[in-house]
C-alpha cells in the first residue's frame, strides 16, 4: 500500500471527523463538542437529542452521501471524457435531474420539503434518474460523430446545461412567490429540510452504483491512457464509456434528488485528490470522497450560520470556491 496514500487518507479522515463534530455543534442552538459526544453516547438532554438526532445528524449524513456520489461521478466523467473540467453540474446531468424533480414536486401543488408526500418522496430518485438519463442521452447523441470526441461532449453538455436551466427559470415564472423562492433555493443546491427519509431513500442505490464503479476502477485507469492504447489493451472503449457514463448519471441524479443542483463538488474532490495521491483511481476515489465530504460539511456549516437565521444554499457557497478553481483549470488546459 502506498505510504503517501495512507498518510493522506488518515489525515483527511481525522479532519473529516473534526469537521463533522464541529458541524453538529453549530447552529441556532449551539453545543460544545463535549455535549455533542455525550449526547451521541445517550447522555444528553431531550432538546440536545432532538437537535442532533432529528435535525443535524440526518442532514450531515445526507451531505456525506451526496458528496460521495458527486465526487465519484466527477472521477468517472473526467476519465470518460479525458477532460479535467468535466463534472455533472457543468455538463447538464444535474440540470436534467433538477428539472425532473421540480416538475414532480410542482405537480403535487407544493414545493416544500415538509409537505412532499410519501409517494412523491419514494419516486423522486426514479424521476431524477429519468431526467438525468434524458439529458445524458441527449448530450451523448448530439456529441456523437463516428465516436465520441471528449471536447465536443463537454461543449455539448455545457450547452444542454444552459438550455435546461433556462427552461427551469421560465417554468418558475408561473409559480407563486413562495414556491418560486423555495424552488430557486433547491435548484441552487440546498440541504435544507434533509431528514432520515432522504438518507434511507438514496443510500441503497448509491451503494449499488458505487460498488459497480469500484469494480471498474482498472478500466478507468486504462481509459485515462487514451482510446488507442485502451483498445490495444483489450478494452471495449465505446461500451465501457457508455456503461461508466450511465453509472455517473445515476449517482449524480441520486445526489440531485435530495440536495438540488450542487455544481463544482464533482470537480473539486477528484481534482484535489489527484493532486494529493495521483491519478490511479483505487487511491484517487477514496481520497476524493474524503475531500468532498470535508468541503460539503464546511460549506454547509458556513451556509447555515454565517447569516443566521437566513440560510444560504450550500451550492452557492461551494460555487464561490469552485468557480475560481474551474477558471484556474481552464487556463491551465
Amino acid at each position: 500500500m502506498n505510504k503517501r496514500f495512507i498518510g493522506v487518507s488518515l489525515s483527511l479522515l481525522l479532519l473529516l471527523v473534526v469537521v463533522f463534530f464541529i458541524a453538529v455543534s453549530l447552529g441556532s442552538y449551539r453545543m460544545s463538542i463535549n455535549e455533542v459526544v455525550l449526547t451521541l453516547m445517550g447522555g444528553g438532554s431531550k432538546l440536545q437529542e432532538t437537535t442532533i438526532f432529528d435535525i443535524r445528524l440526518p442532514r450531515l449524513c445526507v451531505a456525506l452521501v451526496v458528496a460521495t456520489c458527486l465526487s465519484t461521478a466527477g472521477c468517472v466523467l473526467q476519465s470518460v471524457t479525458q477532460n479535467e473540467l468535466a463534472e455533472p453540474g457543468m455538463i447538464g446531468i444535474n440540470a436534467g435531474a433538477a428539472l425532473a424533480v421540480v416538475l414532480l414536486i410542482s405537480s403535487g401543488q407544493t414545493t416544500y420539503y415538509s409537505q412532499i408526500g410519501d409517494f412523491s418522496l419514494l419516486v423522486m430518485p426514479i424521476v431524477a434518474v429519468i431526467g438525468s438519463l434524458v439529458s445524458g442521452v441527449l448530450i451523448y447523441r448530439l456529441s456523437y460523430r463516428k465516436g465520441i470526441v471528449p471536447t465536443r461532449l463537454i461543449l455539448t453538455g455545457i450547452g444542454v446545461n444552459v438550455g435546461i436551466n433556462a427552461f427551469i427559470s421560465l417554468y418558475q415564472l408561473k409559480m407563486s412567490q413562495g414556491d418560486y423562492n423555495q424552488v430557486l433555493t433547491w435548484t441552487s443546491g440546498s440541504l435544507w429540510g434533509s431528514s432520515w427519509k432522504f438518507f434511507y431513500l438514496i443510500l441503497p442505490l448509491a451503494v449499488i452504483f458505487l460498488g459497480l464503479t469500484i469494480y471498474k476502477l482498472k478500466v478507468l485507469d486504462v481509459l485515462d491512457l487514451g482510446d488507442e492504447i485502451s483498445t490495444g489493451l483489450g478494452v471495449q472503449v465505446e461500451l465501457e464509456r457508455k456503461r461508466l457514463f450511465f453509472y455517473a448519471i445515476v449517482l449524480s441524479a441520486l445526489a440531485t434528488a435530495v440536495a438540488g443542483n450542487i455544481a463544482f463538488l464533482g470537480l473539486l474532490g477528484p481534482q484535489l485528490a489527484k493532486r494529493l495521491v495521483g491519478p490511479v483511481h483505487r487511491r484517487q476515489l477514496p481520497v476524493a470522497w474524503l475531500v468532498s465530504g470535508i468541503i460539503i460539511l464546511v460549506a454547509d456549516s458556513i451556509s447555515r450560520n454565517m447569516f443566521s437565521p437566513i440560510e444560504i444554499p450550500v451550492g452557492i457557497t461551494i460555487s464561490i470556491v469552485g468557480v475560481p478553481y474551474f477558471i484556474y483549470l481552464m487556463l491551465k488546459e
